[in-house]
């Protein structure tokens, strides 16, 4: 990755927060809580960004209909979370797997 793709990503993260900003406080708490959560456990290849940005314009869609937050994902952003990627490894699964494989070598 050269400087001028790091710039690049750098003004695109910039240009997606502020769209974050731009929500209803509630949209932008809950998004904050769903991009840690995201960051922690989160899918493997999160960084093209697509998740992200479809779970923000998700978001301004239901803010210019006038529906509340938790109207659109449930009351537990944990499930609304693991439920959009339950079919995608994560960064806990392959740490889980790699201790698998570690106690499994142990064994032999």
């Amino acid at each position: 990755m050269g400087i001028q793709d790091m710039i690049e990503g750098k003004r695109q993260w910039r240009a997606h927060m502020a769209r974050v900003k731009a929500l209803p406080p509630d949209y932008e708490i809950v998004y904050k809580e769903i991009q840690r959560y995201f960051f922690k456990v989160g899918p493997v290849g999160l960084d093209d960004g697509t998740l992200l940005s479809g779970i923000l314009d998700f978001f301004e869609q239901g803010a210019a209909t006038g529906k509340g937050v938790l109207e659109l994902i449930g009351d537990d952003v944990a499930a609304f979370c693991d439920d959009l990627v339950k079919d995608s490894p994560t960064y806990a699964d392959l740490f889980q797997e790699s201790i698998a494989g570690e106690s499994g070598e142990a064994g032999n």
